[in-house]
């Protein structure tokens, strides 16, 4: 998260506590679609869109490199959201479960994809400057 020189820590929590507070007071995906018209840019919704996409590839076990096929997300981007998915902070598959896009074995799949993606030989992006 980018740090504000004139904010505290404890200032900088408040702030994103009082975005989330925002958020959570929204009705309906129309309310939030205006909201985060308002709030982000139109690359920062299509790099949230893309990474939501990717969770329910995930969840049925689709391969990285179909998912990138299928979507145009980077294999990187995919990994990481892989990573989350199995060991983040539980919001993907929240949300996926609430929509009924939760599968079974999705956790276990994106725990199963992130390993095997990180395993040399397999195919994966190299890791380097501009990999990750």
């Amino acid at each position: 998260m980018k740090t504000h020189r004139s904010l505290s820590p404890r200032q900088e929590a408040l702030a994103e506590r009082n975005l989330y507070a925002a958020i959570a007071a929204l009705r309906n995906a129309e309310e939030v679609r205006a909201f985060f018209r308002d709030l982000c840019t139109p690359a920062e919704l299509q790099a949230m869109a893309d990474r939501w996409s990717v969770v329910d590839y995930l969840g049925r076990g689709v391969p990285y490199r179909e998912i990138h096929t299928l979507t145009g997300v980077s294999v990187t981007t995919i990994g990481r959201v892989a990573r989350f998915l199995a060991a983040g902070n539980g919001g993907y598959g929240l949300v996926a479960q609430r929509l009924g896009k939760w599968h079974l074995h999705a956790a276990r799949a994106a725990r199963e994809a992130a390993t095997e993606h990180a395993r040399p030989g397999n195919g994966g992006e190299p890791r380097g400057p501009g990999h990750g």
